[in-house]
């Protein structure tokens, strides 16, 4: 098994935009041909777009966008923009009188970053799909969905880190794998490897992490709202063959990797969502592609804490502790 870059897995195409100074941004995966796409919700609180559209039940069978996006609710107006996009280029459902794209969407709420008044908008979510298209521009860090990304919120945002948005992929015979995940969790994140704790919540000299479990434990009555800026989203891409109902399963399966690099993970107060879509046609076992679909995760997780640069005043893993921690990805 090697690592391939997350570019590799053609015919999806990514692009992205972010406004830096506003703090939030998005990621659109676009495939022209259509995708078969699954989706897994473990959080309790999600912002999302068109997700029956990934039911098994439904009659629809591909997608030909997803977006990843900052702004809570506000920002789900991004997916209007990319079906503009493809509308203008003839992608989508052919309906008679015009071709329909279907674009689903999730959010991750990053209004307590930079400026809460300005959101991902219909003319980024134009901008970044135009880009996916024509120039794909995908790139690790403080970009695109993950530009307002931060963790380790349970004590407000005054004690969190700054994070991003990883990628990791790799090929294995035929077989290829990738994940994309915008880091922005409620809770820690550990090395899944190692099991040590490379970002969350800090210490009050905010120099050293301490762990956001224990906090939970220091009382058992009801914290009330904890909604400071949650949600981490992801999408595995494959070029195995399966259908909807069957990525649902490995989207479910990806689920594992924030299991177990993220803690306390899929609470109330994060809207967890990972999209699991299939762009090929390589025969491959279900089971295989579903634990490796958790280890990609994994693997983007701690790519998206160590390519983050410090930003709004939230400090990131490589100007606390050095980058020595890089050497477990």
């Amino acid at each position: 098994m090697q690592e391939i870059p997350i570019q590799a897995l053609q015919p999806v195409r990514i692009g992205q935009v972010e406004n830096e100074t506003a703090g939030t941004g998005c990621t659109v995966f676009v495939c022209a041909e259509g995708m078969r796409a699954g989706l897994d919700v473990r959080g309790g609180g999600p912002a999302s777009r068109e997700s029956q559209l990934l039911n098994p039940l439904m009659a629809a069978q591909e997608l030909h966008a997803i977006v990843l996006a900052g702004g809570s609710a506000f920002g789900l107006d991004a997916a209007g923009g990319v079906m503009q996009c493809l509308e203008e280029r003839g992608i989508g459902f052919d309906v008679g009188v015009t071709k329909v794209p279907l674009v689903a969407q999730s959010d991750l709420f990053d209004l307590t970053v930079g400026d809460a008044r300005i959101r991902p908008d219909a003319d980024m979510g134009y901008r970044a799909a135009k880009q996916a298209l024509e120039a794909p521009n995908y790139r690790d860090g403080n970009y695109g969905a993950g530009c307002g990304a931060t963790v380790g919120k349970l004590k407000g945002m005054a004690y969190c880190m700054k994070t991003g948005i990883g990628s990791y992929a790799v090929a294995l015979g035929a077989l290829k794998i990738g994940a994309v995940v915008a880091l922005n969790a409620l809770g820690d994140v550990f090395d899944w490897k190692s099991a040590r704790q490379v970002a969350g919540l800090l210490t009050e000299d905010k120099r050293a992490l301490r762990s956001s479990s224990e906090a939970l434990r220091e009382t058992i009555q009801d914290a009330g709202n904890r909604f400071a800026g949650n949600t981490t989203l992801g999408v595995v891409i494959t070029n195995a063959d399966f259908d909807k109902p069957a990525l649902c399963k490995i989207a479910g399966m990806a689920h594992d990797g924030y299991a177990r690099s993220i803690r306390p993970v899929h609470t109330s107060f994060d809207g967890d969502s990972i999209y699991a879509v299939s762009a090929g046609r390589v025969n491959a076992d279900k089971e295989l592609v579903g634990t490796l679909a958790a280890e990609v995760v994994s693997e983007a997780i701690l790519r998206a804490v160590y390519s983050a640069r410090t930003a709004y005043g939230f400090p990131a893993a490589r100007d606390l502790f050095g980058t020595a921690g890089e050497d477990s990805i």
